[in-house]
């Protein structure tokens, strides 16, 4: 009997784990719309991207709701205990992680309308988004495995996309002083840059619960060679 009920325990692990990263393939494609929408300022995908929400908010419902079951009937111990509560922390950052990217496909309408497309350096913002986007295809590669290591590297990286941040507000000051005209469209591309780099801290976070599961050690708001030291 124990056995058998070990065995069903797995089988719903396996689903849950499979659903959310379905969900994470969603909001992946999702960002991926986004930025597109951002690099070529259209209408017809951002609408896509806000569209999209709906269904990435339902998904996250569904999940939460299958976990509570779970953990209800089954009531899990050590590390399956931690397993289902890094997924439910996993779905709750994918499910922002669409929010951002809804956030992103609404600024690029607002600049579509103000007319201030073709004046504001969206270009510039490529990098960021790129290293946002195959950050977060990374924590959901690792999540799969359960790879601490490719959660290190992945900690690393996001500091990448914080500096990228860092250089285009100060690119973005200097542009709307030398041309005061574009300030309000600079300000919707400001919210566009936070929404790419909190994807990243997103990213970071599901990094941090593979080290969580895994070693069992709460890592968030720890330095990184201190979260090195754990995992040795």
């Amino acid at each position: 009997m124990d056995k058998h009920i070990s065995s069903q325990f797995d089988v719903e692990l396996t689903s849950v784990s499979s659903r959310v990263l379905e969900l994470g393939g969603l909001v992946e494609s999702q960002i991926r719309n986004a930025v597109y929408a951002l690099s070529q300022f259209s209408l017809e995908v951002a609408e896509q991207v806000i569209a999209t929400e709906a269904q990435v908010n339902a998904m996250e419902v569904e999940i939460d709701r299958d976990l509570s079951s779970i953990i209800a009937r089954r009531q899990p111990t050590a590390i399956d205990l931690r397993l289902l509560i890094a997924i439910s922390k996993t779905t709750a950052n994918l499910e922002r992680a669409g929010d951002e990217s809804e956030k992103i496909a609404r600024m690029v309408k607002a600049i579509v309308a103000s007319g201030a497309a073709r004046s504001v350096p969206a270009s510039e913002l490529r990098v960021a988004a790129d290293l946002a986007s195959g950050l977060l295809r990374k924590a959901l590669d690792a999540f799969a495995r359960l790879d601490v290591k490719a959660a290190i590297s992945i900690l690393k990286e996001d500091d990448l996309i914080d500096a990228e941040f860092d250089g285009f507000v100060r690119k973005l000051v200097t542009y709307m002083m030398e041309d005061p005209r574009t300030i309000s469209a600079s300000l919707d591309l400001l919210f566009i840059a936070k929404a790419i780099e909190r994807i990243g801290d997103h990213s970071k976070n599901i990094a941090e619960f593979i080290i969580y599961v895994v070693k069992g050690a709460d890592v968030r708001h720890t330095s990184l060679s201190e979260i090195e030291s754990v995992v040795k």
